[in-house]
């Protein structure tokens, strides 16, 4: 009952405090792109603030994220860290679904800030085009995060990496980071009951760049499903 309550006051305290920061971010984003990185590190610390004072979920990082130009590939449980991300690292490179830039406002800023938007469909030209953006962003110094089992598990499931992963990693040729994680247990998908407890993001040893497609996809499902034991 008590997670319930709490979740019930997260959800007007989150998103109506969102959206003043949202709006400004638009605003700041016409005109600078170092203040669009600024703009989502305040966002996404509103959320870790409201996800720990009124939830009561706090994060514990074991290993070391290091803000580099390395790929990294994340365990999927939650919306909890695709926002999380944007507190934990500085400025990084998000690779996800297309879909997510077409929401108004926030879409835009996405984009602005450096979301590339795969179109699952679109073959090897969409493949081409992002991995262009990403080295650009490479280039820049700054990470590449990709969620590799394409949409969110319950705790406990180890979907199978979505196909272009392996593409991703051998056309960008640079050291990946498999980052397990276990937000399912108090941040489950299908409720918007959130229980109070700890996350724990496991970063995991890098992985050399020039593996064969079967051996990087075995060797990261591996270890992204770690704390699913």
């Amino acid at each position: 009952m008590l997670a319930k309550i709490r979740s019930i006051l997260f959800l007007p305290l989150f998103y109506g405090g969102s959206t003043p920061i949202i709006i400004m971010s638009f605003i700041v984003a016409v005109f600078s792109e170092s203040g669009t990185h600024y703009m989502a590190q305040v966002w996404s610390r509103y959320h870790y603030f409201c996800a720990r004072y009124i939830l009561g979920i706090r994060v514990e990082i074991k290993g070391k994220i290091r803000n580099e130009p390395l790929l990294y590939v994340f365990k999927h449980e939650s919306m909890f860290e695709t926002i999380d991300l944007l507190r934990i690292f500085d400025k990084p490179v998000v690779i996800a679904k297309k879909e997510l830039l077409v929401i108004p406002l926030w879409g835009w800023i996405a984009k602005r800030h450096g979301l590339l938007g795969i179109d699952r469909n679109g073959g090897g030209a969409a493949m081409r085009q992002i991995i262009k953006q990403a080295k650009k962003a490479v280039a820049d110094g700054r990470p590449i995060v990709i969620f590799a089992e394409g949409s969110r598990a319950h705790h406990g499931q180890r979907p199978e990496l979505q196909t272009g992963f392996a593409g991703v990693y051998k056309l960008m040729g640079l050291p990946l980071v498999p980052v397990a994680l276990d937000s399912g247990i108090v941040s489950p998908r299908d409720t918007f009951v959130q229980n109070s407890g700890v996350i724990t993001y496991a970063v995991q040893d890098e992985i050399e760049p020039g593996l064969d497609r079967d051996d990087i996809r075995n060797r990261v499902h591996t270890a992204i499903n770690m704390l699913n034991d």
